[in-house]
């Protein structure tokens, strides 16, 4: 089958640009009103999109609220909003934000698999490590634990809630009536963990769905991130401002990927891209420039804090003046160095800087008309630097509605995107294959080694 784009739409209620919710398109109340994300989940639907994503943040301050600006101030928690909207679409998959260091292995497996019945198979886990002391001042602690630690707790987590999601093989429950018989206990097991920082008796009490298991998604780019993304990920979100380092991106993981024994054909590479589009480039660069004027100070400064590891204090500094530098960080390490590396090629003011990173924080921004962002994609898409995008749309809805209506059509007349979903799940969709159960997997080996 030839390849296509995969495609997953990044859809805050509140919008991805910081100033998105001034925007007279966009409802100001949007982060925190189910209908409109019920109209952005079918927009999505409607073209024909892989998955729904979102992002979480667990405080209020510059890692969560002002980094995202003032709207994202409150939300909803993504599985309990995406466990709504799946019974209203049929092929959409719902890729949610779940931390690895302030939540256990057992609640973690345990609300995705239940996310994952709920859609017939179509969640996915995007998994992170969570910055910022803010976070940790919520959850028992006065910091953010190390980036290094943050990374093997990460590790030894998934490991727990894959095992987790293999408690029940997908033939164990027989629920015959007429024997009583509600299912096999040989196809019951324990995880049994014990490791440096869980310790997990198992099994879980949710039993697998049609895809197997969630997809595991995750989004880190530091050398730990990299690490982690090639031991684990299926999908990778990732940011880049220059195709030469996509491409190096996506050569360094899947070479990865591959020398841990998987099929690199097997791990997505989806770097982040906000559009603004238009019928005409000067109608997208009228778009962009609209959107820009309405940016805060306070929320630009804010942004640049919390994108550069809530390092940098940026009061009493001149805003037309350079980015000083910032401390390092235990937070956005890869974040951190991008945003450096974007002011020092460019020359940006404060700014520049911030006005340039508003709409998706150090993701790749493109203006133009939808030949031109096609052409971007199919290029990103075609040279080795990515197997799908994540859409970040600036505001919603309209420039969703734009990429829907403008961009997804011109993809489809190249032969690059779907005409139709290809199947029910998540995995169909993306073309990942069925996760064996790793008990099913044994006793068929030791079978055919009889």
């Amino acid at each position: 089958m030839t390849r296509k784009i995969r495609l997953g739409a990044f859809l805050p209620g509140g919008g991805q640009h910081i100033a998105a919710w001034r925007h007279p398109d966009q409802p100001a109340d949007g982060a925190t009103s189910f209908e409109f994300h019920r109209r952005l989940a079918e927009t999505a639907e409607r073209g024909l999109f892989d998955a729904y994503f979102l992002a979480d943040g667990l405080a209020v301050g510059f890692a969560g609220a002002r980094e995202g600006g003032n709207a994202k101030v409150a939300g909803f928690e993504p599985v309990t909003l995406f466990s709504a909207l799946a019974p209203l679409t049929k092929h959409l998959g719902f890729i949610a934000t779940s931390s690895t260091t302030y939540e256990e292995p057992y609640t973690t497996a345990r609300k995705f698999a239940s996310l994952d019945l709920i859609s017939g198979g179509r969640a996915g886990w995007n998994v992170v490590t969570t910055t910022g002391d803010a976070t940790a001042q919520n959850f028992n602690r006065d910091t953010q634990p190390p980036h290094a630690e943050r990374y093997r707790r990460a590790h030894e987590h998934v490991e727990v809630v894959k095992a987790l999601w293999d408690s029940f093989e997908d033939d164990a429950f027989l629920r015959d009536k007429d024997s009583g018989v509600y299912y096999d206990r040989e196809r019951l097991h324990e995880a049994d963990h014990k490791g440096v920082h869980f310790k997990v008796k198992g099994p879980l009490n949710v039993p697998r769905s049609p895809q197997g298991h969630p997809v595991v998604v995750q989004a880190g780019q530091s050398a730990d991130g990299r690490a982690f993304a090639a031991a684990h990920a299926e999908v990778i979100f990732t940011a880049h401002q220059h195709i030469e380092t996509a491409r190096e991106f996506y050569a360094d993981i899947k070479s990865r990927a591959e020398g841990l024994g998987r099929n690199p054909d097997h791990v997505l590479i989806m770097p982040g891209i906000s559009p603004f589009v238009g019928r005409t480039e000067e109608e997208a660069r009228e778009k962009y420039d609209r959107l820009t004027d309405l940016i805060l100070e306070e929320d630009g400064i804010g942004l640049l804090n919390g994108l550069t590891g809530g390092t940098l204090d940026l009061t009493g500094y001149d805003l037309d003046g350079p980015l000083p530098p910032a401390p390092p960080t235990e937070g956005l390490k890869s974040r951190q160095v991008l945003i450096r590396q974007i002011a020092d090629e460019n020359n940006f003011t404060i700014r520049q800087l911030y006005r340039w990173v508003a709409s998706a924080r150090g993701h790749y921004t493109v203006v133009g008309s939808a030949v031109q962002v096609a052409d971007t994609l199919q290029e990103w898409f075609e040279t080795g630097a990515a197997d799908g995008f994540n859409i970040l749309p600036p505001w919603l809805p309209t420039a969703l509605d734009d990429f829907v209506d403008l961009v997804i059509p011109e993809l489809q007349r190249r032969g690059l995107f779907r005409t139709a979903y290809e199947g029910r799940t998540l995995r169909e969709n993306l073309g990942l294959p069925y996760p064996v159960n790793r008990w099913t997997a044994a006793r068929a080996a030791s079978e055919a080694a009889e």
